[in-house]
């Protein structure tokens, strides 16, 4: 197919690599402005741009796109048979909608209508669900809210982050994409309308996402911590200041606990939860300082039986 791809992060990058090497006619690439990155906040190009010029495609990288008319003129110069949109962070106009024959497909990190929104490799582990997956969509004019055109699940283990998860669902999710579009052309694929009462949200991420209420439980807590990387995290107040949590581990037998209480048990260091739960607090790094263990935590701040975070 001749084909317009638009996306912008690393989790879009196979996507567009498939679909090369796939043999579809990729005519432009549209991925947004180079931005500041790091503590030099040097202009930096978007994974996708970079992936694009490895490939020699041509790119555009158009600030706004819905009343941009030299944008829309050159899109519709090509013809394209579809509009990919993978992580793209831009709402698609109603004219990008109705421009190529196979409309624009878009490729989502959940299985719909479970997970619309911004943020759903974050959400997914946040809510402690043990399964995820990939689903290619026709866009329409709402949120994830198009049909469904193929789905594929993908077991989430313990240990996952959404730093260690969001790989392994790019790939699966290039190949569902090119799938995809293979059946699209061959006519054997069938739309499926999503049922709207069985749809979550799973929303862009906040900074205040991060603070760690006590009165969760712990593995509300546990599981929040692993979603929420690399931001915004999970942290708490300790003594006035700021303390980041950077691992934890749930506390079985725990001790009956006020929500943040802590308990010194031996060289352990934990914090009372909801429901009568208790996290173990395995590294945590105290505003302005590195890193630490727990016990290097309690060894330098001697933290009190009884004194609590929050």
């Amino acid at each position: 197919m001749k084909l317009v791809f638009c996306g912008t992060p690393q989790f879009a990058v196979p996507s567009l690599e498939r679909l090369v090497s796939a043999g579809h006619d990729v005519q432009l690439v549209v991925t947004q402005p180079d931005r500041p990155q790091g503590r030099g906040m040097e202009l930096t190009a978007p994974p996708v741009k970079q992936s694009a010029l490895r490939l020699g495609l041509p790119v555009t990288q158009p600030e706004k796109i819905k009343n941009n008319e030299e944008f829309r003129a050159r899109l519709t110069a090509i013809h394209p048979d579809a509009i990919i949109v993978v992580g793209y962070g831009r709402i698609i106009p109603g004219w990008m909608l109705h421009l190529p024959p196979y409309g624009n497909i878009n490729l989502h990190a959940s299985l719909l209508p479970k997970y619309r929104g911004a943020a759903p490799i974050q959400w997914v582990i946040a809510n402690g669900e043990t399964v995820t997956g990939v689903t290619t969509m026709k866009i329409d004019e709402g949120l994830d809210t198009g049909d469904i055109l193929l789905k594929r699940a993908l077991e989430i283990r313990p240990e996952d982050t959404a730093v260690t998860l969001a790989p392994p669902l790019a790939e699966l999710g290039a190949e569902l994409l090119v799938e995809t579009l293979e059946e699209m052309k061959q006519g054997i694929i069938e739309a499926v309308p999503q049922d709207d009462s069985l749809a979550t949200l799973a929303p862009i991420l906040k900074k205040e996402d991060g603070l760690v209420d006590f009165r969760r439980t712990a593995a509300e807590i546990h599981n929040r911590l692993r979603g929420f990387q690399p931001w915004p995290g999970a942290y708490t107040h300790f003594r006035g200041r700021t303390v980041k949590i950077v691992s934890t581990r749930v506390f079985e037998n725990a001790p009956q606990l006020g929500a943040g209480e802590l308990r010194l048990s031996g060289d352990k260091l934990l914090a009372g939860c909801g429901a009568g739960s208790a996290l173990e607090l395995l590294q945590v790094q105290p505003e302005g300082k590195k890193a630490m263990s727990a016990r290097d935590f309690i060894s330098g701040y001697r933290p009190a039986q009884g004194e609590r975070l929050g």
